[in-house]
């Protein structure tokens, strides 16, 4: 028993989130992609989102470390991803969605990176070290989708974007501590873990601007698809059976509901109302809660300079949540879109 202690298309328009008509709010680029900007009705709706997000996938940091005591590393993986895929495709014919793939090529890909790649890096890294600092470096993914985002789809960093980044980017280095190579392994993987997300985002990015997906079925079938390498590996590596009780049970339902659907439809949601950049930069509150919920569910209590860190990337976030609104409002007085 197991028990431990602790893509293009210029004739397509893109389609917003739970919109049957095309978005008229996207400026686009010269490469062709179109790249949604905030809502102006209710610019504050992805940040409300991202809010929820951050509460659900940075508490997720503690469950899995919890979920962790009483089954393999790939075990758990394993059970939350393929048991979340079926949980959603539950749900496509109750609320009458499309069961077929769309671009099924690339919602393979965008399925191998994300949950195959992430999820796995990730819990790997979590049994290595601790979920807090694991959660904060994992989230070197916005500095990557940085990097990546400019070239691929041409969306260049800007004004207070450049501070935000500056920021975030000094706040990370706190948290991580260079300086010191206890836990390389660990770190090493949760950074991996950014960069397959980072990869990944962009690619959820090309299929929205050149397919109409539904995102639940898109949610669906690229969890599957990732889940598939991981039950490989769990079955192949186990040793021991998962230790079946309270903690453990709770552990994967809270990895198939709240961090698994709701989870990716808001952070589908934010990659389509906000650039990514700005996107991926704000998603490091998520990071946040989860050293907070280490600190208080493990006693996972944080350095001075992580706190120091932590704080930094509040600021950024700030930063970042004020250019965004003013955006929004400059735009709606305009009456005219503005480019990220």
């Amino acid at each position: 028993m197991y028990h431990r202690s602790l893509r293009p298309n210029h004739s397509r328009p893109e389609y917003r989130f739970g919109s049957e008509t095309p978005s008229r709010a996207t400026s686009t680029l010269s490469i062709g992609y179109s790249v949604p900007v905030t809502n102006k009705r209710a610019p504050y709706l992805p940040f409300l989102a991202l809010g929820l997000l951050a509460l659900v996938w940075g508490y997720n940091w503690v469950v899995m470390k919890v979920g962790m005591r009483y089954a393999e590393p790939f075990t758990f993986a394993a059970l939350r991803t393929f048991l979340g895929a079926v949980f959603t495709f539950a749900l496509l014919p109750l609320l009458r969605k499309p069961l077929r793939p769309r671009a099924l090529g690339l919602t393979a890909v965008f399925g191998l990176l994300q949950t195959g790649g992430f999820v796995g890096l990730a819990v790997w890294a979590v049994d290595h070290g601790g979920a807090g600092k694991v959660s904060i470096l994992a989230y070197t993914m916005p500095f990557w989708l940085l990097l990546i985002a400019w070239p691929v789809l041409g969306e260049r960093v800007r004004g207070l974007q450049w501070l935000a980044v500056a920021l975030a980017l000094v706040g990370l280095v706190f948290i991580l501590g260079p300086w010191n190579l206890q836990g390389l392994t660990s770190s090493v993987l949760a950074v991996g873990a950014g960069f397959v997300w980072a990869v990944s985002s962009v690619v959820v990015k090309i299929i929205r601007s050149r397919y109409e997906v539904d995102l639940l079925s898109l949610i669906a079938w690229q969890g599957l698809i990732g889940s598939l390498p991981l039950v490989a590996v769990a079955l192949a590596t186990a040793s021991e059976v998962p230790v079946w009780n309270a903690s453990l049970i709770a552990a994967v339902l809270f990895n198939i509901g709240p961090a698994n659907a709701l989870a990716w439809v808001l952070w589908l949601y934010i990659l389509h109302t906000l650039p990514t950049g700005t996107a991926g930069i704000s998603s490091l509150a998520i990071p946040v809660v989860g050293v907070l919920s280490a600190w208080i569910q493990l006693k996972e209590q944080p350095a001075p300079l992580e706190a120091v860190g932590m704080g930094l990337i509040i600021a950024a976030l700030a930063v970042l949540t004020f250019r965004e609104l003013r955006s929004s409002v400059c735009s709606t007085a305009s009456g005219g879109d503005m480019r990220r």
